[in-house]
C-alpha cells in the first residue's frame, strides 16, 4: 500500500478519498466492525463523502479492514482517531497510543507516520514518538514522524482535502520534507511548520480563537437583550468594515468536535505549567451556559403570552450542530432540550437529516406532518440549527411563537418572532 490510513470517520475517510483519486493504492484500518463492513459494501456512514464516492475509491483498489496486518509494507501510514476529553477535562489519548501501538508492531524503515488526530502540543513527540520506537527504529533516522492537523469541516462544499492549504510539521527536516511530498500528491498547497509542536499549536490556535469569539458574542446576546439592542443588526452593521474586524454571531451553544473540545487541549497543556488560561476557560464557562440561558429566554416568552413552560408544546428545529449536515456531536441542541424537559415542557423535534434523537437515553419524539403543520401546532418554535428548509417565510407564517437562536428571521419584525 501506498497509504494505509488509521481511522475511517469524518476525517479520515475524505482522505481516503482524495489519495484515491490520486492514483494511490490505499488501505483503511479501523476498529468499527460495521464502518467497515458498510464501506466494503459502497456504503458511507459520513455526510461528506457519498456513496458514489466509496464505490469510486473501492474500484481504484481502496481496501478497508478491521485487520492490522493491512499495514504490512506501508509506505505511509496516518493516524486519524478521536481525541476526546477524558473525565478531568484533559485529552483522552487512549486511540492515539492503541493506534502508534498498532503502527510499531509493523513498521519498516523509511516509512512515514503522520499524526493527524487533534491533541495538545508535545503530542508527537512525547508520546507517539517513544511508542513508535518500540519497534526498533529510530524516529527521524531510520523512519519518519510527522504532525499534520486536520482542517475538515463538514458540510463545506466550497473547501476540503484538496483545497485547504495542509500544515505539517516534522520530527526533523527530513520528516517535514516527506511529509510535504506525501500531502503534495492531492493537496494543492502544503504549508511546512518549523516542527511538530508548532503544527500542534496552530490547529488549537485555530479553534480557540473562534471559541473565543463566540464566547464574546454569546455573553453580548444576553446584555444586549436586555439593553433592547439588536445584537444582530450590529453585527452586520460591523462586518461592513473592510479590514479590522471578523463577524462571529451567537448562537445556542458551541457544537462539533472542534471548538468545544480542542481549547481544552490548549488549556491541559498550559495547566501543567502551573496557571491557568483563562481566556479559554472563560470562554468555556460562557459558551457552555448559552443552553441555560436559551431555556430561560424560552420560558420567559411563554410567560409573556400566558402560557406556562410546563406542559407547553415546544418543538425544537434543527438537532444537528450545524446547518444542513446530519452530524450531533456535541450538539447544543441536547442540553436545551435536557432543560426544557426538567422544567417540564413538552417536547418534539424537527430536523430534516436526523429521523430519531435521544436525549440522556430518553427519545424525543419527532414531530408528526410537514414543517407548516407542526410549526402551528406547537405553542413555542425554537430554531435551534440554521438548516437551509428553515426558510424566514414560512418560519413566520406558520409558528405561532418563535425564538430564532440561529438568526433565520432577523430581517422579520414580528411581536411572535423573537432572536436570541
Amino acid at each position: 500500500m501506498d497509504l494505509v490510513v488509521i481511522g475511517l470517520g469524518y476525517v479520515g475517510l475524505p482522505l481516503v478519498r482524495e489519495a484515491c483519486r490520486a492514483g494511490l493504492q490505499v488501505g483503511g484500518l479501523d476498529r468499527d466492525a460495521r464502518v467497515v463492513a458498510g464501506l466494503k459494501a459502497g456504503l458511507s456512514h459520513i455526510d461528506d463523502v457519498a456513496p458514489a464516492e466509496v464505490a469510486d475509491m473501492l474500484a481504484a483498489g481502496f481496501a478497508p479492514s478491521l485487520d492490522e496486518d493491512v499495514l504490512e509494507g506501508a509506505r505511509t501510514v496516518v493516524i486519524c482517531v478521536p481525541t476526546p476529553l477524558s473525565p478531568d477535562g484533559g485529552p483522552d489519548l487512549t486511540a492515539v497510543r492503541g493506534a502508534a501501538e498498532t503502527v510499531a508492531r509493523h513498521l519498516q524503515p523509511g516509512t512515514l507516520v503522520v499524526l493527524e488526530s487533534t491533541t495538545y502540543p508535545g503530542t508527537t513527540e512525547e508520546v507517539v514518538r517513544p511508542i513508535l520506537e518500540t519497534s526498533g527504529l529510530v524516529a527521524g533516522e531510520e523512519f519518519h514522524l510527522a504532525f499534520s492537523p486536520e482542517r475538515i469541516d463538514p458540510g463545506n462544499a466550497v473547501y476540503g482535502v484538496r483545497n485547504t492549504p495542509k500544515i505539517v510539521g516534522g520530527l526533523t527536516a527530513a520528516c517535514a520534507t516527506a511529509a510535504a511530498a506525501f500531502y503534495g500528491k492531492f493537496v494543492e498547497r502544503v504549508v511546512q511548520a518549523k516542527g511538530t509542536r508548532e503544527a500542534e499549536m496552530a490547529k488549537l490556535l485555530e479553534n480557540t480563537y473562534r471559541h473565543v469569539n463566540i464566547a464574546l458574542v454569546n455573553e453580548m446576546a444576553v446584555f444586549c437583550n436586555e439593553l433592547g439592542i439588536d445584537l444582530w443588526d450590529a453585527i452586520d452593521c460591523a462586518a461592513t468594515k473592510p479590514f479590522g474586524f471578523q463577524a462571529f454571531r451567537p448562537g445556542p451553544g458551541v457544537g462539533g468536535h472542534c471548538i468545544p473540545i480542542d481549547p481544552n487541549y490548549l488549556s491541559y497543556k498550559v495547566r501543567s505549567l502551573g496557571y491557568p488560561f483563562r481566556f479559554v476557560e472563560l470562554a468555556q464557562e460562557i459558551n457552555d451556559r448559552m443552553p441555560r440561558y436559551v431555556a430561560e429566554r424560552a420560558q420567559q416568552l411563554l410567560n409573556r403570552e400566558g402560557r406556562a413552560l410546563k406542559g407547553a408544546k415546544v418543538l425544537l428545529l434543527g438537532v444537528t450542530y450545524k446547518a444542513d449536515i446530519a452530524d450531533q456531536r456535541e450538539s447544543p441542541a441536547r442540553p436545551v432540550a435536557r432543560r426544557l424537559a426538567r422544567l417540564g415542557a413538552d417536547l418534539s423535534f424537527h430536523d430534516p437529516f436526523v429521523t430519531e434523537w435521544q436525549v440522556d437515553g430518553a427519545p424525543v419524539p419527532p414531530a408528526d406532518g410537514d414543517l407548516p403543520t407542526v410549526l402551528a401546532d406547537a405553542d413555542l418554535v425554537i430554531v435551534l440549527a440554521d438548516h437551509a428548509a428553515y426558510d424566514a417565510e414560512t418560519l413566520t407564517r406558520h409558528a405561532r411563537l418563535l425564538f430564532d437562536t440561529r438568526g433565520r428571521t432577523r430581517d422579520v419584525q414580528l411581536e411572535t418572532v423573537e432572536l436570541l
